[in-house]
């Protein structure tokens, strides 16, 4: 009876060294800490080990690849609809702003948005690896692209600066490819060199093909723009797309308020709805919104196919500066437009040769909700 009573009652069986009590007659055991049980499994034939990895987050099930893609594409695509505004917006802020004015007060704002949502979500600061590639996108998307376009627009029409975005898609899509690792197909790189080969000709006839003294001003954001893109895209893969843009933002606020400082009263300043309209939108829009979901949506669909997406964004371009500025633009543009989604569609469903090269040691692909 008192083994009877010992099997059935309550007491303690020792375990890797400690004890655990044992269950009562009827009831189901207790799992051991540190250890998980699959529902159905007998007692005694013991628990399942937990495999996870102390310290790290646990797995969470990923979008479907066809949906991710989906989602990849319509982010990326509100970034380029964002940037199509970028020259418009800019030439309505030079109404009220020097050029340099114009960029430090567009640095200083943005970075104030970003730092605000930096606070509320307590973001945490990003690691000591990763401000290099930071350094890299603030100096080619916060300073050095708007710097060299709105000295650009000083002397070019919104139309002639276009051609530095019909270039932009190619040269991203080249230097995604050498810093990534992807490797797009073969039928990419043909519809792609198509794309811009059609917007530049179209922009190109639009300006008359005459060169201006702003186009060393242009072709300099070019690779400044590309490099930054390049390296947002990547860092997006590590962690929040708007995180990316909002710390290369904070990197640069005390130049910004520095050149705010110093532009403001040597420049002349002439307050217009215009000017402030202008200078709100490369602020909020362009900078900070079109910035993040341009490089969410590159974390999503790659570097070279999301590049493809901005070969619609000189057209957009021209047609902002006739509906806001009142340029006047060819009866071509509706063929450039077709032509344009057309290899847009191409690079959009070719697949990659090679998957992207492995993160660096230590590094985590965020987990997307």
């Amino acid at each position: 009876m008192r083994a009877q009573d010992s099997a059935t009652g309550s007491g303690t069986i020792a375990v890797g060294g400690g004890t655990e009590t044992a269950p009562v007659a009827g009831t189901a055991p207790t799992p051991i800490a540190g250890t998980t049980q699959t529902a159905g499994t007998a007692p005694g034939t013991g628990p399942t080990p937990n495999r996870a990895t102390p310290g790290t987050a646990p797995y969470a099930p990923q979008h479907s690849p066809k949906a991710a893609a989906r989602r990849g594409t319509l982010l990326a695509s509100l970034g380029v609809v964002a940037f199509s505004l970028t020259f418009p917006s800019t030439a309505w802020g030079l109404e009220s702003f020097g050029p340099w004015s114009l960029v430090a007060l567009r640095s200083t704002l943005a970075a104030l948005i970003a730092g605000c949502f930096l606070l509320a979500v307590r973001a945490p600061v990003p690691e000591r690896r990763h401000w290099a590639g930071l350094a890299v996108v603030a100096g080619g998307v916060v300073i050095g692209f708007p710097l060299l376009t709105t000295l650009a627009l000083q002397t070019s029409t919104t139309s002639h600066a276009a051609v530095v975005v019909g270039l932009l898609p190619l040269t991203t899509a080249v230097l995604g490819s050498l810093r990534t690792g992807e490797r797009p197909s073969r039928t990419f790189w043909v519809a792609a060199l198509a794309g811009a080969a059609v917007v530049i000709g179209f922009t190109v006839q639009q300006s008359g093909g005459a060169l201006s003294s702003g186009d060393l001003y242009l072709f300099g954001a070019l690779l400044v723009c590309a490099a930054g893109y390049t390296e947002g895209g990547r860092l997006a893969r590590v962690m929040p797309g708007w995180q990316v843009i909002g710390w290369a933002l904070m990197l640069c606020l005390p130049f910004a308020v520095a050149g705010s400082a110093v532009a403001l009263p040597l420049e002349p300043v002439r307050l217009t709805a215009h000017g402030v309209l202008g200078l709100v939108w490369v602020a909020a829009g362009s900078t900070f919104f079109g910035l993040y979901v341009w490089y969410k949506g590159m974390a999503g669909i790659g570097v070279p196919r999301a590049s493809q997406l901005q070969l619609a964004q000189p057209l957009l371009t021209l047609a902002w500066s006739v509906l806001l500025l009142g340029e006047e633009v060819s009866a071509a543009a509706p063929l450039a437009a077709v032509a344009v989604l057309v290899c847009i569609a191409a690079t959009q469903r070719t697949g990659r040769r090679r998957a992207p090269r492995p993160l660096p040691a230590g590094e985590t692909r965020p987990v997307r909700s």
